[in-house]
């Protein structure tokens, strides 16, 4: 399903696969990332990031998936560290059916050393307890807890927090993103 103009979707498949296994993809990622930083007048590394999933419900086409309890929904979970603009910072795709305590565990174990500014991350309920003193020792930074009051009723935008559910819809426009392939 290649465009009419790009080289046989062998030779694209081949680039594709090589540039995924050498890290190319993350080295442009964080290129562009930082020029974007500074061109909206920040530095280059973030200083702060927001943590979230997002439970993705999978076609029928085989590959490991798990069922999200509360979401009610049987597939695949993505795990995103965003920036303070919305710009990625790293994802994991996982079973769904790993709550986002322990896929925050797994998620943040690789992020631990790449932002050396990073100090602080927002995130939501789901991440308290005792992910929040694991964050601070193993990795050294601060996660805080952004909850909804308790008085407020109906939709509230949070601070911090919308940043990584709008990054969330800027990929459900995609429908290739819209729901989990084997892909």
């Amino acid at each position: 399903m290649l465009p009419h103009e790009f080289p046989p979707w062998k030779t694209v498949y081949h680039y594709f696969h090589l540039w995924r296994l050498t890290g190319f993809w993350e080295r442009i990622n964080a290129e562009l990332r930082a020029e974007l930083r500074i061109a909206y007048g920040r530095k280059p590394e973030p200083g702060a990031a927001i943590l979230d999933s997002q439970s993705v419900k999978t076609t029928e086409t085989p590959g490991v998936r798990g069922y999200d309890a509360a979401k009610k929904v049987k597939g695949r979970k993505r795990h995103l560290l965003v920036g303070t603009i919305g710009l990625l910072l790293i994802f994991v795709v996982h079973t769904a059916n790993i709550q986002d305590r322990d896929g925050a565990k797994l998620f943040l174990e690789q992020v631990k050393g790449t932002f050396c500014r990073l100090q602080l991350i927002w995130a939501d309920a789901a991440y308290s307890g005792q992910l929040v003193d694991w964050v601070k020792v193993v990795c050294g930074w601060f996660l805080e807890i952004v909850k909804l009051r308790d008085d407020v009723k109906g939709f509230k935008v949070l601070p911090h927090r919308w940043v990584v559910e709008r990054t969330f819809g800027w990929l459900g426009r995609y429908r290739r993103l819209s729901k989990d392939t084997k892909d």
